[in-house]
């Protein structure tokens, strides 16, 4: 696949110092998305609660364990095979507890369904990718996703997602990925797309 990557989208390494930049972005990016929508369904201080939510993402779960990388108006936590899975210690949880607040529950409805349904082969995993509103189309995302990727074929490796957004399948059919199941949430919950992603050996850049 042709890349058009310029300076403003080529992806780079997150640095420490990118956290305060980067959470504001994906809580942007996801400030409709079902799922986020679904965990956080009070309105009032979305964002902002969006933004600290991806903030303990980045700092406690996918920068230490994953392969995280940023463009200038997007990111993508991906975590290789063999990561060992670390549990959020009381602090983290606390923090975690405190923005879901009365629907704290629903984020582990969530994540046993989707443990459920995690492919046991080897892959490298995709956990979030998102660009800011006002850059998409522009070409973040795909420079992104097409980073890892890379990485991912180098290694022989399969790659694997959830979508939860139904608009976003296409997007990642292009390079590649197909769907291979849907996770339903019970209690009014989202539905995720499962979509895989075979290894290649030649990938055209």
């Amino acid at each position: 696949m042709q890349s058009t990557n310029t300076p403003k989208n080529t992806p780079k390494p997150i640095e420490s110092g990118d956290a305060p930049e980067i959470t504001r972005t994906l809580a942007r990016a996801f400030g409709d998305d079902p799922m986020m929508l679904w965990l956080f369904p009070d309105e009032d201080g979305r964002e902002g609660r969006l933004a600290q939510w991806f903030d303990v993402m980045l700092t406690h779960k996918y920068g230490p364990l994953g392969h995280c990388e940023r463009t200038d108006a997007a990111a993508a936590f991906w975590t290789p095979p063999g990561t060992a899975e670390q549990h959020p210690d009381e602090g983290t949880l606390a923090r975690i507890n405190g923005l879901l607040g009365e629907h704290a529950a629903r984020l582990g409805e969530m994540l046993e369904l989707v443990g459920e349904a995690t492919p046991r082969e080897p892959h490298w995993y995709l956990a979030v990718l998102g660009a800011d509103p006002a850059a998409q189309g522009s070409g973040h995302g795909a420079a992104l996703l097409l980073s890892g990727l890379a990485k991912a074929d180098a290694a022989g490796l399969p790659a694997h997602l959830e979508s939860s957004k139904q608009a976003n399948i296409g997007f990642y059919e292009r390079f590649g990925f197909t769907v291979r199941g849907e996770i339903h949430v019970p209690g009014g919950g989202p539905t995720l797309w499962s979509m895989w992603r075979e290894a290649r050996a030649d990938v055209r850049r």
